[in-house]
């Protein structure tokens, strides 16, 4: 087997997230977004150790369990895995892989799984969508929307994207025609030339409140004021189903390709929004982090709080705790709540909706939780921890293993993350008593997973 070279063979499994299993005779390729049973034609993108990676370039058998994507962009937009597998199966799928990663990690003693339990909106769930603008091939016309897929550069305009609501799609299209008859450029990463950069877009689902955020660079454009005072009017002429509480224009010159925040100035109405899950009510502004699915968050928390039950702890560790959310509806159940979190603006927002609710028994510190843990005089009795895609540095892992409170709640955006955490909490006397999978996040391969630990 060799680097470029083509070949036909059937996906025989898929592994988490996205990468299909082809066993030929040379030695096992992996390829990106396959489905169990589809013969494929692929080209061989690397070879190391007998393994080897490649790039599906054709279907040539479908799966028996697939079918038509609802969303006529997918194919060619980035944003989504699986379109094209009935969502029943498409759950089984994400079931069966978080349960053989769970089963490897805790192959030692048993414990329960729970299942996944769906999103309750399989469509039009997403309350955040950053669109990017470009084009669709070198010297086309002006695109906003998202990453084609397998490219950094090209862009596919998602007029269509079921994801998201139809307020988001209008705002979309509305931006788009707008710079398109202005003939206002994108910005160009390698030539650091140009003016739009993103779009963001964000609707509380249970509140309907909308801010819309034009990011561009500070590059200069004709009347850039005037520019901006009739997009927003163009924006507010729409006939939107939610409210539009803000329209925004930040400036971005970062030379990465993400939203960044370096100044953001308020066109219409205010900078933040409010959303509310399980009766509480929160604050959030353009670049806070809040779960992207509302709904699909309230099942989460649910369980969370199911798993810790009705013991009173008299303190209770909220580490990477965002904005929040989870210590304060953990609040009822503590005398006291810390949350730690190391993005000063979450913990700021964390602050102000514990306010905002009236709850007096939730702190929030900012800072690294390796290194805050040191600083903390109380000591938990109950620890949740819900820390980003990567993991927990294994320093900071070992103290909180320190502590040596009975139980904890590991919430898993990876489960691949939990999976390797487990090796080292195990190895300090804990195990996972149960655990269970949310699908907040339909279409795409990531899933969000939660384990209750015990200390044996």
């Amino acid at each position: 087997m060799k680097k470029g070279q083509i070949y036909e063979g059937i996906v025989e499994k898929v592994l988490f997230p996205n990468k299909g299993r082809i066993e030929m005779e040379d030695g096992t390729v992996i390829v990106k977004d396959g489905l169990n049973g589809q013969k494929v034609r692929f080209q061989v993108t690397k070879v190391r150790k007998g393994k080897a990676e490649g790039r599906i370039l054709e279907v040539l058998e479908r799966s028996l369990a697939e079918c038509e994507p609802v969303c006529g962009h997918f194919g060619d937009c980035g944003g989504c895995t699986w379109q094209n597998l009935p969502y029943e199966e498409h759950l089984k799928l994400k079931e069966k892989q978080v349960k053989e990663l769970l089963d490897q990690a805790a192959d030692q003693y048993s414990w329960e799984f729970e299942g996944i339990k769906a999103s309750p909106d399989k469509y039009g769930y997403r309350n955040k969508m950053e669109f990017s603008f470009g084009d669709g091939k070198k010297g086309g016309p002006l695109e906003l929307g998202m990453h084609k897929k397998g490219s950094f550069y090209d862009i596919v305009t998602v007029e269509a994207c079921q994801i998201v609501d139809e307020d988001f799609r209008l705002i979309l299209k509305e931006t788009l025609a707008f710079f398109r008859e202005k003939e206002i450029s994108f910005y160009h990463k390698m030539q650091h030339t140009g003016y739009l950069r993103h779009l963001l877009v964000r609707k509380a689902a249970k509140t309907g409140e909308i801010l819309a955020d034009l990011v561009t660079t500070t590059q200069n454009v004709p009347e850039e004021e005037n520019l901006l005072e009739d997009w927003k009017n163009r924006i507010l002429a729409l006939s939107l189903k939610g409210t539009l509480t803000g329209i925004l224009h930040t400036c971005n010159d970062s030379m990465a390709d993400v939203v960044h925040n370096s100044g953001t100035k308020v066109l219409y109405g205010r900078d933040y929004f409010y959303e509310e899950l399980l009766g509480l009510r929160f604050k959030i502004t353009p670049f806070s982090f809040f779960q992207t699915n509302s709904c699909g968050a309230e099942v989460l928390y649910k369980i969370v709080r199911a798993y810790i039950g009705d013991v009173k702890a008299r303190v209770i560790f909220d580490l990477y705790s965002g904005t929040g959310t989870i210590a304060q509806i953990l609040s009822p159940v503590a005398q006291k709540v810390i949350g730690v979190e190391i993005v000063e603006e979450a913990v700021k927002a964390a602050k102000e909706n514990a306010e905002l609710n009236d709850l007096q028994n939730c702190e929030f510190i900012a800072g690294d939780v390796l290194k805050m843990l040191d600083t903390i005089e109380e000591t938990p009795d109950l620890i949740v921890l819900d820390p980003p895609r990567d993991g927990i540095h294994p320093k900071a892992l070992r103290k909180i293993i320190d502590y040596g409170v009975k139980r904890m709640i590991y919430i898993s955006c990876k489960p691949t993350s939990l999976a390797r955490d487990l090796e080292m909490l195990q190895a300090f006397g804990y195990q996972m008593e149960k655990s269970c999978c949310v699908d907040m996040f339909p279409w795409s391969a990531n899933v969000e997973t939660v384990a209750l630990l015990s200390r044996k």
